[in-house]
């Protein structure tokens, strides 16, 4: 079976500033590729963080460069810089770079309007977005409602960023429900582990991840880890997927643990 995860970063510029990666000055490719042939994960989607680190995006594309069957990339460019607009239509012939994908830590940038250009351009390129949509659900449906053809996706469950009490964690699971009606919106399963507060297996949030896993369906719906800030190995992050979700079995399963995500970003694997 194809297992391809659908969130690593890679960095090189000193320790991240969000406090729950791991507080390593870099993480690189060599780095992600000894953990994976641990684990038995086959290739990863790259999502370079550029707040953490400016040169994120070529250091992901020369890992792909390298290793073109081991790494794809969601990357990005400043949104507020007028010369950005001109990359959408050749963003692609950067190694590697299949779409985008972006944190907005003040949702008033998107709902103000601001970066509107973005879903239209990115839609006639046919270039996948990845979004943390968790505090702007609603400009989502929106989005993907005005641009039917433009495929979004995601991050992490829609869970908010931050440690809070389980319930609270999962307060809009409802709102991120209703976004499974839209055919171009998938989800990354990314981060599952980081979500419960009981060891491997996890099980206190099994109930919501086949809720979610039932209202996107196993072609919209992407295993991943976000390695560096899970609380546990690689493979266990596999295995919580692979062995402990009984009613996730046969194509379906395949679909989850890779296919999907490279069909969803038209990986020719």
């Amino acid at each position: 079976m194809l297992i391809v995860d659908a969130q690593v970063h890679l960095w090189n510029a000193g320790n991240p500033s969000s406090p729950w990666h791991r507080q390593v000055p870099a993480y690189l490719k060599n780095d992600a590729l000894k953990e994976m042939d641990a684990a038995g994960v086959d290739a990863a989607v790259l999502t370079p963080h550029t707040p953490w680190d400016p040169n994120a995006n070529e250091l992901c594309i020369e890992a792909a460069r390298q290793h073109p069957d081991r790494f794809v990339i969601l990357g990005s460019f400043p949104l507020d810089k007028p010369e950005s607009r001109g990359l959408v239509d050749t963003w692609k012939q950067r190694p590697g770079m299949l779409g985008l994908r972006y944190t907005f830590t003040d949702p008033a940038q998107l709902t103000a309007g601001a970066f509107d250009w973005l879903w239209p351009a990115a839609e006639r390129a046919g270039l996948p977005i990845a979004l943390m949509a968790a505090n702007f659900l609603p400009k989502v449906a929106d989005v993907a409602q005005k641009h039917p053809n433009l495929k979004l996706i995601i991050d992490h469950l829609g869970r908010p960023r931050g440690t809070t009490p389980l319930q609270e964690r999962w307060a809009n699971l409802p709102e991120v429900l209703a976004l499974a009606k839209f055919p171009n919106i998938a989800m990354k399963a990314t981060g599952a582990p980081s979500y419960s507060d009981e060891p491997y297996p996890f099980r206190d949030i099994h109930g919501n991840l086949h809720r979610l896993y039932d209202a996107f369906g196993p072609a919209r719906w992407f295993w991943g880890t976000d390695i560096t800030r899970m609380p546990c190995p690689w493979r266990q992050c596999v295995t919580l997927f692979t062995e402990e979700l009984p009613w996730l079995k046969g194509r379906d399963l395949e679909l989850v643990m890779g296919r999907g995500v490279c069909d969803w970003l038209g990986w020719k694997r």
